[in-house]
């Protein structure tokens, strides 16, 4: 099927985009819309011509599979095309609905009117791929809609209705505190319209219907190109503009490459001078880590919901009701998500004072997104009212899923599924929220393990995006069709795991966090640790996240690897910690010391003195490690455990964890993830080190052996990714 086509209607040629889903300026589509312009020139016949895209989409932009790819060069790339339009010698118009995005506002640019329905979604949002816009977006954005209303959209990436830009305004006067603000409704601006008409009714009667008006009217053919780009106090408002934005970067190196582009459509003596400081940007932005990093995420979130033996046209089971047993922190969490969805959901618990608190942590919860503007008091209203208490199984019989969020204890999860094996209808699913514990031995405690599945949520649960989604050995695959689904309605990033101890995220923070705890051992302080890996990037270090969550949470797990396997060294002084009462910011002391109503960790000389006990005990002694060795032992830890899960087919792709990492571990996003960071060293040197780590005192040997799959991509000099 083409991905364009050519139509006439009277004498206005209508070239239609039709590459789904987003219309993607592949070079197919790219041929195709400039095979159009020259044919309606060519032709006598026609007086105007113009593009339009879907209902969806004009245009989502450049497609960025094409990146770094001879197809991304290849002619007509965007800006032959946009020079094209623009020298057309009859009117272009083009009509817009749906998205308008990245290189699709660039070609809209390019053409020499605009019109657009209201509800039309406008937007340059290259910088959240850690790039700026590369097809003339810096340059004629600012011409067509004013400096501070283009620096703002090309800054922050935001989506702008395009009723609003239909009233856009050239700065008529200074604004400079509105850098990355609302200046769209700025009284120091005067009209002059971005779109030239919003059409009301059906978008190509009225792109047809202005096409005729500009043709009768002999209306002037508009180059947006060649409008005037001024400031009134261009070198003060931009030396403004990247001083607010460098605090609001990061690590990031694209939003001041925005500014320095965007600076030039204004200081540049002509149009192309101004076009080369942009493309410059451009291509040295696309060759950035922190621009692979992010475009690793966006293809990553994408891939993470594809599971190659599940087809896409797979039947679902309806989910028109819900029911969560637990309504503890976790339980709660979970039903808000699918009362915030709008999927009515009962909360069971054993006893009315749990279910009551629980019911309260909720509406608490509501509450304090009314008090900070993200909700109304009607929206909290028909949330609760769509979360209903029982003490009864009897009362959620019919729902058609049901999370189980009750304590991390096998017998317990035995006594519950049983329950629900012999409560629940046909046909429900039945899902587990464990975090470590075998869902295929849940499975067995029903007579339906094929509608049994591991629903991983992340704590606090109505907050965190991520969700792990464990299949087991007999998961249906339309259960797990429909769980991925669902995940995407409560708004949440779905990854697959395989069935193993911890699944991708927790088996791999197991090895970090013992990795951590060796390092103590052998010299190193709790806020050394932690600093060390926070510097680097890491949103927690790992002794800080264990407060937060809860020492006696990875007691419990380490407990039951012991009963499990009586040869495994102890965690001695993690496990003395707990043995003191020591749990975290829960008793206010864990490996730090909190202070009433404070969050922050304080170094406590309570600890200090147990490790130092601890080794003189052990008889170590203590040596310097240095913040490099540090971070390479955490993050290489990661990593190792990261490539025998690939290996075992715990998870389907070295991007999937990398996701996990990214939406639940807050892994630095400049950084990609584990998986990708490694790449990014380069896997020979990843595993050179770790046969380093391997050799000293005190290290585990055999963990520190690069996992086969690591070793042989190493050996071949190929990637995870």
């Amino acid at each position: 099927m083409s991905v364009s086509s050519y139509q006439i209607h009277g004498r206005t040629a209508v070239i239609a985009m039709n590459n789904p889903p987003v219309n993607a300026l592949g070079l197919e589509l790219r041929r195709g819309i400039l095979d159009g312009v020259d044919r309606a020139n060519a032709d006598a016949a026609i007086d105007a011509i113009v593009l339009i895209g879907t209902p969806s989409a004009f245009s989502g932009g450049a497609d960025i599979r094409e990146f770094n790819t001879p197809k991304m060069l290849a002619e007509p790339n965007l800006h032959t095309l946009i020079g094209a339009i623009e020298r057309s010698a009859k009117p272009v118009i083009a009509a817009i609905s749906g998205g308008c995005m990245g290189g699709g506002l660039e070609l809209a640019l390019g053409c020499h009117f605009r019109v657009a329905l209201a509800d039309a979604q406008i937007a340059l949002p290259e910088v959240k791929l850690g790039l700026l816009p590369g097809g003339g977006g810096t340059q004629r954005l600012p011409r067509a809609a004013g400096v501070e209303i283009a620096l703002n959209m090309i800054v922050s990436g935001n989506t702008v209705p395009a009723q609003q830009l239909a009233q856009t305004q050239l700065l008529r006067g200074p604004s400079m505190g509105r850098v990355l603000t609302d200046s769209l409704r700025s009284p120091q601006y005067v009209p002059d319209a971005l779109f030239d008409e919003i059409v009301a009714g059906d978008l190509q009667s009225g792109a047809l219907a202005f096409a005729g008006k500009v043709v009768a009217e002999k209306r002037p053919l508009k180059r947006v190109r060649d409008l005037p780009c001024t400031h009134p106090e261009a070198e003060a408002y931009f030396q403004f503009a990247r001083n607010t934005v460098r605090g609001m970067a990061g690590p990031f190196p694209a939003p001041l490459r925005c500014i320095d582009a965007v600076a030039a459509a204004v200081t540049s003596k002509t149009f192309d001078e101004g076009l080369a400081v942009e493309r410059a940007g451009f291509e040295h932005l696309l060759a950035t880590p922190e621009s692979r990093a992010l475009r690793h995420a966006f293809f990553g979130e994408r891939a993470c919901t594809k599971i190659p033996d599940v087809p896409e046209d797979t039947p679902l089971r309806p989910i028109r009701t819900a029911a969560v047993i637990g309504a503890g922190t976790m339980g709660g969490g979970i039903a808000m998500n699918f009362a915030n969805a709008g999927i009515p959901v009962k909360v069971l618990e054993a006893g009315a004072e749990a279910l009551e608190r629980g019911l309260g942590v909720i509406r608490r919860n509501y509450e304090n997104q009314v008090k900070k503007g993200k909700l109304t008091a009607e929206k909290l209203e028909a949330r609760m009212a769509l979360i209903q208490p029982t003490l009864d199984y009897a009362a959620i019989k019919d729902a058609d899923i049901v999370i189980e969020a009750v304590f991390e204890d096998m017998d317990v999860k035995k006594t519950v599924f049983e329950t629900l094996d012999a409560t629940m209808k046909p046909g429900a699913i039945l899902a587990t929220n464990t975090s470590t514990l075998d869902v295929d031995r849940i499975a067995s405690f029903t007579k339906r393990p094929q509608d049994v599945v591991g629903t991983h949520f992340f704590s606090p649960a109505n907050v965190m995006r991520l969700l792990e989604v464990v299949r087991g050995a007999k998961t249906a695959k339309d259960v797990l069709a429909t769980v991925m689904k669902l995940a995407k309605t409560i708004k949440k990033l779905p990854v697959v795991s395989g069935v193993c101890d911890g699944f991708i995220g927790n088996r791999m923070i197991g090895r970090y966090s013992a990795e951590a705890l060796r390092m103590l051992d052998e010299g190193a302080l709790p806020q050394q640790v932690d600093k060390a890996i926070e510097k680097w990037g890491m949103a927690m270090g790992p002794f800080r996240m264990s407060d937060l969550a809860g020492n006696d949470v990875s007691w419990l797990i380490r407990k039951r690897h012991y009963a499990e396997h009586p040869q495994m060294p102890r965690a001695v002084i993690a496990d003395r910690l707990c043995e003191a009462g020591r749990y975290g910011q829960k008793t206010s002391k864990g490996w730090y010391a909190y202070k009433p109503g404070d969050r922050s960790a304080y170094p406590d000389a309570e600890v200090e003195k147990l490790i130092v006990d601890y080794r003189k005990e052990a008889g170590i002694t203590p040596r310097r490690i240095d913040d490099a060795e540090i971070v390479e032992r955490l993050i290489y830890a990661l990593v190792n455990e990261g490539a025998r899960i690939l290996e075992e087919g715990i998870a389907l792709r070295a991007s999937d964890i990398d996701m996990v990492y990214l939406n639940g571990y807050g892994f630095p996003l400049h950084r990609g993830g584990p998986m990708l960071h490694a790449d990014m060293v380069g896997l020979f040197g990843v595993a050179r080190r770790m046969r380093e780590f391997a050799k000293q005192p005190g290290a585990d040997a055999e963990f520190w052996e690069p996992a086969p799959l690591l070793a042989k991509l190493a050996a071949e000099g190929k990637t995870f990714n």
